[in-house]
Parts: C-alpha cells; structure tokens; sequence
C-alpha cells in the first residue's frame, strides 16, 4: 500500500467534510465488506480519495451518482462490476464485490468464473447483457451497436446508460485502486 490510512483526527479542513461525506455514505451503501477499520479510518479506494480530495472529491461525487440510487438489478450491476475488476485485476474491488455478488445471489461458480476474466456458461439473459457490455467497454474501443442495442432493450435507455456509467466509474476505482495499491484488508481481529 503507497499511501498510509488516513486518521480522522489528523485530517486537514479539505479532507474533514469529504470524509464525513464518504463515511455516512460508506455507511449506508456499502454493505458486506471492510471499509472502516476499528479507528475510523478509510480503507478501499475511499483513502486515496481522502488523501487527494481535489480529485477525490468528485470521483467520490461519481460514484455516489451511480452507486446511491441504481435503478439495474443488483445481479447485473454486480456482473459488471466484477468483469471491470477482473479486467484490472483490481484486488479491493474483487475482494469487495465478491462479497457483495454473493449477498445479492449470484452463486459461487459465476462469480469465481468473471472474477478469472471468463464467461460463465448460465447467465440469465441480462446477466448476458450486462456482461457483454462490460467485457466490451473494458477491451477498448466503441460499444458494438448489437450489444448497446441489447442494452437499451434489456434495460431502457436510461438504464443502458447507467450500465455504461457504471463500468466506466469502476473502470475509474480500479485504476485508482491500482495506482496506489490497495490491498484487501486483513481480516477484522
């Protein structure tokens, strides 16, 4: 880890209301895996955010947009997080949204198959979808015109746009989440 954990009472006045912010936000939308350790202090990429808040700030303000109030269904927001992951072999992020898959019901076989960077053979035709537009947008390049379609059918409009936004703001957390290094956290003792 390149950056050490951040004490709340050791926080500058441009760190202090952006980790108020991100705690209760932490608190109330994130359930299932380590985010605050015993002392309050931010882990995940909640603590490279804090560390620079003039850029934490507004990824914070991003992910709050896309994660607070989703209209896709839990499933498929996972799938697609988790082929972003895998993509950039994202260890917090694995680690987090391993958990979170398993709480919303995807089983033990497809997540451990996107989180390898494969297709699982038994995806629901959503699933499919919000795999394919993943595994798209994370290999570079335009959206194929049959799988934004898919999308749009899928899920609206609206909601093939949230998808997109989606895999973009993880794409986003994993980049950042690698650039600093984050470790999954040891286990709470």
């Amino acid at each position: 880890m390149r950056l050490p954990l951040l004490s709340p009472k050791g926080l500058s006045d441009d760190q202090k209301p952006l980790y108020n912010d991100m705690k209760a936000g932490i608190e109330g939308h994130f359930k299932g895996f380590r985010t605050i350790d015993e002392s309050g202090e931010l882990m995940g990429p909640w603590n490279p955010m804090l560390h620079y808040p003039q850029f934490g700030g507004p990824v914070w303000d991003l992910i709050k947009a896309i994660s607070f109030s989703p209209t896709l269904p839990k499933p498929v927001r996972e799938i697609a997080i988790l082929v972003t992951g895998a993509r950039y072999h994202a260890a917090y992020e694995l680690y987090a949204h391993v958990r979170v898959a398993d709480l919303v019901g995807l089983s033990d076989e497809k997540i451990a198959t996107i989180s390898a960077g494969q297709r699982p053979q038994d995806l629901s035709e959503d699933e499919s979808v919000a795999y394919d537009v993943a595994a798209a947008l994370n290999s570079g390049g335009t959206l194929p015109e049959p799988t934004y379609k898919a999308a749009i059918d899928a899920f609206g409009e609206d909601g093939a746009a949230e998808l997109v936004y989606l895999v973009g703001v993880y794409a986003a957390v994993s980049v950042i989440l690698n650039g600093f290094d984050v470790p999954v956290p040891e286990p709470a003792g």
